[in-house]
């Protein structure tokens, strides 16, 4: 016999979309109250769907975290927006974040024609972030402008990194979703391993000390996971790169860059696990990774194109 749906609770999935650096991994954090998502004032941190689980004795909101939607140049880039139209056909609710604090821009207009595009379109609930960083008087203004890309939107405003209105995003996302029982255990809070989050955190840790161009040119392997007996972990990376120079400058003059990444990623990972973690980088050079098919796969990326 199947289980009755419980008229007093609801439930569902809510994909997080946007273009690049809005916000998402951002107020997904803040929304569960600690770290599950990497986070970087780089675009792109997230390449990958992540499920990022909110429980209370109301509902359970399954929030998916996704890449940032943009205008793609290489394979990745078109394997990361595949993953973006795909988490919409999960989705109960979409809830898309732009970033109030500037006006609307090509790659916002992308993600409007895709919305416009897609098939028995969800609820759409736009959500206004950094709006910490206007006057007053703007935000109206911005609504507005906001508004002109898909009209019939719900909107609201917060600040993810003030965590401010954050309470009222929560309500309006349960007011939406259906009635049904929960889909995981409350105390659970991501879909996503330790391993996982750990290869994440690394990769946040570089974006967080290069510039420019090698940011977007790193992935990171996980080759070893392992528990020890005192409670701790010992985990052995490879960051990879696209170039030999790249890798020069992944690893710094003495190993000083590869020694302070390791440093703020194993901080980073021991907050997270709360537990003693021993962390063992090394940089390999893998030509072209992001147009190479049979690279991707390995990474987990299953829909590229050959």
């Amino acid at each position: 016999m199947e289980n009755s749906i419980d008229e007093n609770f609801r439930s569902g999935f809510v994909a997080v979309l946007g273009r690049p650096n809005v916000g998402k991994s951002t107020l997904i954090n803040a929304l569960l109250g600690q770290k599950v998502a990497a986070v970087s004032p780089k675009p792109q941190t997230t390449r990958a769907r992540q499920l990022a689980i909110l429980s209370d004795e109301e509902a359970q909101i399954v929030f998916m975290d996704t890449p940032g939607f943009h205008n793609a140049h290489h394979k990745l880039g078109r394997a990361m927006n595949a993953i973006v139209q795909d988490t919409l056909q999960d989705a109960d609710i979409i809830l898309w974040l732009v970033d109030a604090s500037q006006a609307p821009d090509a790659e916002d207009l992308l993600i409007a024609e895709m919305l416009k595009t897609t098939r028995e379109l969800p609820s759409v609930v736009m959500g206004l972030n950094k709006v910490d960083m206007l006057k007053p008087d703007e935000l109206d203004q911005k609504m507005c402008d906001f508004n002109e890309l898909l009209p019939g939107s719900r909107q609201i405003a917060f600040s993810a990194r003030q965590k401010k209105g954050l309470d009222e995003l929560v309500t309006l996302l349960k007011e939406l979703l259906p009635h049904g029982n929960a889909f995981y255990p409350p105390e659970q809070i991501t879909d996503y391993y330790e391993r996982q989050i750990a290869a994440d955190l690394i990769r946040e840790a570089t974006l967080m000390f290069l510039q420019q161009e090698v940011p977007h040119s790193i992935a990171i392997r996980v080759d070893e996971f392992t528990e020890r007996e005192n409670g701790g972990a010992f985990i052995a990376a490879t960051i990879f790169v696209e170039k030999e120079s790249q890798k020069g400058i992944v690893i710094g003059k003495g190993g000083l860059m590869l020694k302070n990444i390791g440093r703020l990623a194993r901080k980073s990972i021991e907050e997270m696990s709360e537990r003693k973690i021993y962390l063992q980088l090394r940089v390999k050079v893998s030509e072209n990774w992001r147009n190479n098919a049979v690279f991707l796969r390995r990474m987990g990326y299953d829909d590229v194109e050959d």
